[in-house]
């Protein structure tokens, strides 16, 4: 992730200003967000600009995330963070965030996928000593990897 908040919001501006799901609600809320905790980035008199019921709500996106482009970096990370905050279905389908799920990830998850079907299917068989090889596969997983394999080994030697 070499690019700077600033980079991204450029990449990421047509894809805001023409999703639906940021509506007039969610784009207040943004506003709100921005100029109350960081009014340095948004003073009164700008987000009464953007908050102008007058203009449609891409025009107002698109003015917004041109302001944040002159304000900086910071300005930048800050609407990345309300955006995350309040629009979080927005925010994990933005096309920077998307690339950032290269072939690995869907690789890795077809892995995962793949060996929980095995050892569904496998889990008829009884093999002596996997349960213990289970818990101990377990060690290098995610937190939630692990307790779903944990659980597995639990109830295998309960039977």
């Amino acid at each position: 992730m070499g690019d700077s908040f600033h980079e991204q919001l450029i990449e990421d501006s047509a894809f805001l200003k023409t999703d639906r799901r940021l509506d007039t609600e969610l784009l207040d809320k943004l506003i709100l967000q921005l100029n109350r905790i960081y009014p340095q980035i948004l003073s009164d008199k700008e987000a009464t600009k953007f908050r102008n019921l007058d203009v449609t709500t891409s025009v107002r996106v698109g003015e917004l995330l041109s302001h944040l482009q002159g304000k900086g970096e910071e300005a930048c990370r800050e609407f990345y963070r309300a955006l995350h905050l309040h629009v979080e279905e927005v925010y994990y389908s933005l096309p920077t965030r998307l690339r950032l799920r290269g072939p690995l990830f869907f690789l890795g998850c077809f892995s995962v996928a793949v060996g929980m079907a095995l050892l569904y299917y496998y889990s008829e068989a009884k093999v002596t000593g996997g349960s213990r090889a289970l818990g101990m596969a377990a060690l290098g997983l995610k937190r939630k990897a692990q307790e779903v394999l944990i659980w597995y080994t639990e109830e295998s030697l309960m039977k």
